[in-house]
């Protein structure tokens, strides 16, 4: 990614850019769920939607269901859009708290059209009328990363990067700057750069192993470690939805592809075993499984810079938080874009650095309380995990958060951050976290007049929902399914 959106930014401009990789160590490559950005990377990147989605066996995303989150037995689904349609210059949330204290409606998610939609398997690109219901949404994609990576490795050469396979044994750093000057290859190359971008994983073999910047490690607050994936046939309807089921001692992960399913688990390793986490995937797969699992370790946090000396650390080498908003490779493209914004144009500058540092360092802070969130805003105490994150202190950021909305229903706002008050009030209402109060600015307005209105758009997303496909029959007719297996329908 990070090779694409350089070589496509800086074309033509006399910036030279070698990717080295190896065959050999590959990718950690099973992240395959999205957030709605993704979208926007690929257009300025020139990418064609339909190719993209050929290429890679992806299918829509609108949003992710979380099973047995707040309760056992409880669902409900996190959609990329708001809800209802703005009314009376107030957030719809708050004229449905109303309501609710009535006992005049039941669930906030049936005044969604993206979340309606994705419970039916139904799809379509939003409408271009902005006051119409199906148009307040955005949507992402589940994909196959390996393939994502392949497609970009083709677009990069194509826009004149130098690809070397090669494994690097040993870095040269400048005695008086401490800046890297070299890297060597197994096979005895040398490369020279002024900017080294590492993207070499958990092992950091620029960041870490060479610059030892260190690494702000955030397991008391999400100490899941460790996770194992497999893929399997893919059996019954094309969703357009990733699962994640929370269990006693983590959560599992279905993420539905054109031609397979993602399938893996999350956990704490105090309260289960790998065998029993591997045990525990593979019975519960919906098809018989297409590879042996893949074990992955991990420790929740970031660098303590991302960018030190002439290296950026971008992708798992800069902090890892573990997958279950799909964020990363939003964390990604945020590496990126900064990047690309601050890029040195005359030697690498300090206050350039301080910068990027500041603002990944912010967006890793947010993803982590909005990822905490799930786990403390639950009524759930069945096992040692949870009963842990009931008793847990958490970071004063997350607890302005929920403190501002329990006394009235009010999201605070971020400048920077990826996730957007509905996707606050979605996490919080879903898992039961209800504010006594709400805006008093709601009581303005007749009670019988205000269910009239919210039983209408109630009534219109029902009808836009019925009009929209089934996701697989408008990937045919979008011109976006891939060849590699038959879609299931049904």
């Amino acid at each position: 990614m990070t090779a694409a959106a350089l070589s496509n930014k800086y074309k033509g401009l006399g910036v030279e850019i070698t990717l080295i990789e190896s065959e050999q160590i590959g990718t950690v490559g099973v992240g395959e769920a999205t957030l709605p950005h993704i979208r926007f990377f690929n257009e300025t990147l020139g990418i064609g939607e339909r190719d993209f989605m050929k290429e890679t066996a992806a299918t829509f995303k609108l949003g992710i269901e979380f099973c047995d989150w707040g309760r056992l037995g409880d669902s409900y689904i996190h959609p990329f859009g708001d809800y209802g349609l703005p009314l009376h210059g107030m957030e719809f949330h708050q004229l449905w708290l109303r309501l609710k204290q009535q006992g005049l409606v039941s669930r906030l998610d049936d005044y969604s059209y993206p979340i309606v939609a994705a419970e039916a398997g139904r799809f379509q690109i939003p409408s271009g009328d902005v006051n119409a219901i199906g148009s307040n949404f955005g949507y992402a994609y589940q994909f196959d990363s390996s393939l994502y990576a392949k497609f970009l490795r083709g677009y990069s050469e194509r826009n004149g990067v130098r690809r070397i396979e090669g494994k690097v044994t040993q870095t040269s750093l400048d005695p008086e700057t401490g800046n890297i000057e070299s890297l060597t290859l197994e096979r005895g190359e040398m490369i020279e750069a002024e900017l080294f971008v590492d993207c070499s994983g958990f092992r950091g073999v620029l960041i870490e192993q060479a610059l030892e910047t260190g690494y702000d490690e955030w397991s008391d607050w999400l100490p899941c470690n460790r996770a194992v994936a497999v893929p399997c046939e893919a059996r019954g309807k094309l969703l357009p939805y990733t699962r994640a089921t929370a269990r006693s001692a983590g959560w599992q992960w279905r993420i539905p592809l054109q031609h397979r399913t993602g399938n893996g688990y999350v956990y704490w390793n105090e309260f289960i075993s790998d065998d029993e986490a591997a045990h525990q995937l593979m019975s519960t797969l919906e098809g018989p499984a297409l590879a042996e699992p893949k074990q992955l370790y991990f420790k929740t946090g970031r660098r303590k810079k991302f960018w030190n000396k002439n290296v950026v650390s971008i992708g798992l080498s800069g902090g890892f938080l573990e997958p279950l908003e799909s964020t990363s490779i939003h964390l990604i493209q945020e590496g990126i874009t900064s990047l690309i914004e601050l890029f040195p144009v005359e030697g690498v500058h300090p206050l350039d650095v301080e910068e990027y540092n500041d603002r990944m360092a912010l967006n890793f802070e947010r993803v982590r309380d909005f990822l905490l969130l799930h786990y403390v805003a639950t009524q759930r105490d069945d096992s040692e995990m949870w009963r842990y994150f009931r008793d847990m202190t958490l970071p004063d950021s997350l607890q302005e958060k929920l403190d501002a909305w329990t006394r009235r229903g009010y999201v605070l706002r971020y400048e920077v951050g990826v996730f957007l008050p509905p996707s606050w009030v979605a996490v919080m209402l879903g898992q039961n976290l209800m504010p006594i109060a709400y805006d008093p600015r709601a009581d303005r307005l007749p009670l019988d007049e205000l269910d009239t209105e919210l039983q209408g758009i109630k009534s219109a997303t029902n009808d836009a929902v019925t009009r929209t496909p089934d996701q697989s029959v408008f990937l045919e007719r979008y011109g976006a399914a891939t060849s590699v297996a038959p879609l299931m329908a049904s």
